[in-house]
């Protein structure tokens, strides 16, 4: 068993990656590339997003902070904490915080490629 308790990980910026426009921190909770499961927090400025993307494996996006949005081509949802998102893979969106405030969520992905 291994107890992690996010405020004890340290944020490593992710702004230069050319996926997110705008100040972006990503914390690395558990796994990398290789491993089984990876779950990161991701902190986003507001108006800070990622582009359009997608993913060879699902993930799944837990919000815990401020308020975001959620996008596919058909849809844009705005979203809270507590909402869990499904994102299958090969499926094209975006998400990333509001114009007006921070916002952070958990993403929890299984191994392949990751843009960050």
């Amino acid at each position: 068993m291994k107890v992690i308790h996010i405020c004890d990980v340290a944020a490593q910026e992710a702004s230069d990656n050319p996926i997110f426009r705008g100040k972006v921190s990503v914390q690395r909770l558990i796994g990398d590339s290789n491993d089984e499961l990876r779950v990161s927090v991701v902190n986003f400025s507001p108006g800070a997003v990622n582009v359009f993307h997608t993913h060879t494996f699902d993930q799944v996006l837990y919000v815990i902070e401020g308020e975001g949005i959620v996008a596919t081509e058909e849809k844009e949802v705005r979203v809270a904490p507590g909402t869990i998102i499904y994102i299958p893979a090969g499926e094209k969106h975006w998400h990333g915080a509001a114009e007006d405030s921070a916002f952070s969520h958990i993403a929890i992905m299984t191994p392949g490629e990751t843009s960050f």
